[in-house]
This record gives structure tokens, C-alpha cells and sequence, in this order.
């Protein structure tokens, strides 16, 4: 049975963690520190962190990699497995297992490289992802392929689907990996195509703007952003200009109406707002200082018309 180290911090990794102590023996569980969490502060460990823990198995969470590379070596693991680490790994690092690590990637290599592909695929509409497994150098996730998995994207996909969909198949690149591994095949296939880059997102990045967007742009915006911080909006409201939008869907009205402004109301439903290009139908939102609410539900008591300008 191959022996392995476990790279990893946050809940996405948990599953991978998981499987591969089922696959083989993992002798070390790498994550990053506690970090202070919460209105008192309290240091709270990452999700990986707790599950290793619960598994029985050998944590470290060190500040800075480089000065535990000495302790990972003296596990004499086979390989590395990374899922979603948070840190770069430098060379002394990437020789600290026998055969070297190798990172579960949620993108068709070389497309979105960086930390945010899930997220940029959505943002830029694409209509199929896919899960790489591979071989991590000290370039930007720019190692050879052990596997690659495609994934479709599906029109009314969002961040909070289509992450299961990922892990799922990333699990199954994690298995037949250790297979081919097992079997004493070591895949190393060049990645070939466009290089595209997916960094990590900014606050500046989940602000939209009815007047320079498209109702597109925006929709892809929301559905991107759905499973961490969501996009949000300047609007026109008594609680407070910002509005989380939570859900959207592109509509095929027609309208000569100045962007923000509303197009119409279906009431109990939701709302239609023009932006700088098409028409978006709002159906969840989270109003400043309020729970997530479907639009219909906001709509209910105020006096809101259709030719408002709701949206900056």
C-alpha cells in the first residue's frame, strides 16, 4: 500500500482526504494553522485539520512550509496529494515525498490556472470544466497530466452545484491515479492548449453595476459567486444600498428603459431590471442587514413600481 501525505485546509478537501486514507496509508496530514474565527476570536482549525483528527491521523499546521520540510521527509511517504492547500510549494517541498506531489485541479488544464477556476468559469459562461490531476513543479499549475476529466456545465449550473460535480469527479481522477500508480504506471502528459489564468477574487470583482454590464455578465457574476461571497449591488432601498443578489435568470423581454430601472414586477415572483445591455430577472436577494429572501417575498409590502430605478 502506497504511503501518502495529505495537503489540504478547507471542506472542499475534506472529501479527497477521505478517500485517500481508504486508498492508502496516510501518514501525515498538512494543512494550514488555526485561524481566529468568530466575533471573540476564538482559533478555530480548517475543516481538514478536524477530519484528520477524527480519522486518527498525524497533523502538522505550520506557518511556513519550508521549515518543516525535514519532518514531511521523515515520513518516507511515496507521494503527495494536494487538494486545495493554500500555499505555493517550493522545491525542497516538492522533493520531500519519493515520487512528488500531485494536485487534484478543478479545471481542463492549461485553462484556469489559479486559484479561482470554478468561480472564472462560470464568470466567463463556459460550457464544460473538467477535474486535472497533476504533477506540481514550481510553475503556476503548469506540471504534467497524470489524468484529466471533462465536466459539462449546465445552464442553470452555479458555483453551489457545480462544485459536488467536481469533487465527485476529482475523486474519481484520485482513484484511478493511485491505480495507475499501483500498477507501476507513472502518467506524465504535456498539458496543451490556450494557458488561461483564474486568480484569486477580489471585493472589487463581486460589486455589479447595472450600467456597465450586461444582464449576462451579471447572471454569470451570480452564478459564479454563489457558494462564497455573493455578488452584490448598489440599490435604491430603505434598508441600505447594498443587495446581495443570490439567484438570477436571464429573460428575453424587450425594453427601452435606462439601465436599473425596473422593467416590470411579477408579484409573488420577482422583479425584471434592465441592464446596460438585456433585461435580468432578480429571484433571490439578500437586503442589507437581512436574511436571503426570494424577490417575491421582498416585494411584498413596499412600493415599488415598475420604472423605479432600483440598481446602480
Amino acid at each position: 500500500m502506497l504511503k501518502t501525505v495529505f495537503f489540504g485546509t478547507p471542506s472542499v478537501a475534506v472529501p479527497f482526504l477521505e478517500l485517500l486514507n481508504e486508498l492508502t496509508q496516510v501518514v501525515l496530514v498538512v494543512t494550514q494553522p488555526d485561524r481566529p474565527f468568530g466575533r471573540g476570536l476564538k482559533l478555530k482549525p480548517c475543516p481538514v485539520r478536524e477530519k484528520a483528527l477524527e480519522l486518527g491521523l498525524k497533523v502538522i499546521s505550520p506557518e511556513k512550509l519550508k521549515d518543516n520540510v525535514e519532518a514531511i521527509k521523515a515520513e518516507n511517504a511515496d507521494l503527495g496529494i494536494v487538494v486545495a492547500y493554500g500555499k505555493i510549494f517550493r522545491k525542497p517541498a516538492l522533493e520531500s515525498t519519493r515520487m512528488g506531489l500531485l494536485n487534484i485541479h478543478f479545471s481542463k488544464l492549461p485553462t484556469y490556472r489559479g486559484a479561482a477556476p470554478v468561480q472564472y468559469a462560470l464568470f466567463n459562461g463556459e460550457e464544460e470544466t473538467g477535474v486535472s490531476a497533476f504533477w506540481i513543479n514550481e510553475g503556476l499549475d503548469d506540471g504534467p497530466l497524470a489524468a484529466l476529466l471533462p465536466c459539462p456545465i449546465l445552464p442553470q449550473d452555479d458555483a453551489k452545484t457545480l462544485f459536488p460535480k467536481l469533487i465527485d469527479l476529482g475523486k474519481t481522477a484520485l482513484r484511478k491515479v493511485i491505480a495507475d500508480i499501483e500498477e507501476g504506471k507513472i502518467i506524465k502528459t504535456e498539458q496543451k492548449g490556450e494557458v488561461t489564468l483564474a486568480p484569486s477574487i477580489s471585493k472589487e470583482q463581486t460589486l455589479l453595476s447595472f450600467k456597465e454590464m450586461s444582464a449576462r455578465q451579471i447572471h454569470n457574476t451570480v452564478r459564479g459567486l454563489a457558494a462564497a461571497m455573493p455578488a452584490y449591488a448598489k440599490a435604491n432601498t430603505k434598508e441600505g444600498q447594498s443587495m446581495q443578489l443570490i439567484e438570477t435568470e436571464l429573460s428575453d423581454i424587450k425594453s427601452d428603459m435606462r439601465p436599473g430601472q425596473i422593467v416590470m414586477i411579477e408579484r409573488n415572483k420577482g422583479f425584471f431590471v434592465q441592464c446596460k445591455e438585456g433585461v435580468l430577472f432578480i429571484k433571490t436577494l439578500r437586503p442589507a442587514g437581512k436574511n436571503i429572501m426570494t424577490a417575491g417575498a421582498y416585494l411584498n409590502g413596499r412600493k415599488i413600481s415598475a420604472g423605479d430605478f432600483f440598481f446602480e
